[in-house]
């Protein structure tokens, strides 16, 4: 398959993902917004993933781009497209569905478990997410959910942490992709979001237990063979 990425700073990339797609033979392009490139045509691909970033989906004033993305994501939604957005992603994802977009109550940046709504019990990402004991979560903003989502999880800091639509659409606030390196780079260059808060765990609780981000990536890899099938 075709699958392009959304990257909205260098230090955010698709992460684990990237062995994954490349092992099942897909091909894979990215659009780096804040190099300036532009974003290809709709035709060109099969199945879109947002990845996160430090900006709010309604920062276009700092960031003009962020109204061409949103015109370039509504466009794939109308093609028919599979869509992933994490973090960012999955906010921008809800905007453009026409969902509120706002800062939540808490940041919430460190491991944390998710509880799986109870209606959304048999759908395959959500049994997939009920085997995880925990997810790495880097946001302080949340979403509403777009009309015709269905609630997938939700944690004690977050109630929307994840949501699908029709098998077409999947939004994640957490991140399952991020690994050793890549949440190094978040630590460096977003320090200052670690303000000791609730939900907020230091640097070094973050990267004391390595495996966690083995754990992550391995259901990660199982989302992805679920959404690509």
């Amino acid at each position: 398959m075709r699958i392009h990425s959304l990257q909205h700073v260098a230090f955010e990339d698709i992460g684990s993902m990237q062995q994954d797609l490349k092992r099942e033979g897909h091909s894979l392009t990215t659009t780096h917004w804040y190099k300036g490139e532009q974003a290809p045509e709709v035709d060109s691909l099969d199945v879109l993933i947002i990845m996160g970033g430090p900006m709010g989906v309604y920062d276009e004033a700092k960031h003009p781009w962020l109204a061409a993305e949103k015109v370039f994501l509504a466009a794939c939604i109308g093609a028919g497209k599979k869509i992933i957005g994490i973090c960012l992603g999955a906010q921008l994802i809800s905007c453009v569905l026409g969902a509120k977009v706002r800062p939540n109550t808490h940041r919430e940046i460190g491991w944390f478990p998710l509880t799986i709504n109870p209606s959304a019990g048999n759908n395959p990402i959500a049994k997939i997410l009920a085997n995880c004991a925990q997810v790495f979560h880097w946001h302080g903003d949340t979403f509403e959910l777009p009309a015709g989502a269905t609630l997938i999880a939700s944690s004690a800091a977050c109630a929307h942490q994840a949501y699908v639509i029709n098998e077409q659409i999947y939004a994640f606030q957490f991140h399952l992709e991020t690994t050793e390196i890549s949440a190094t780079a978040l630590i460096g260059n977003c320090a200052e979001d670690l303000d000791n808060s609730t939900y907020v765990q230091t640097a070094k609780q973050i990267m004391q237990k390595t495996e966690n981000f083995t754990a992550i990536n391995k259901v990660m890899s199982c989302v992805l063979d679920n959404i690509l099938q």
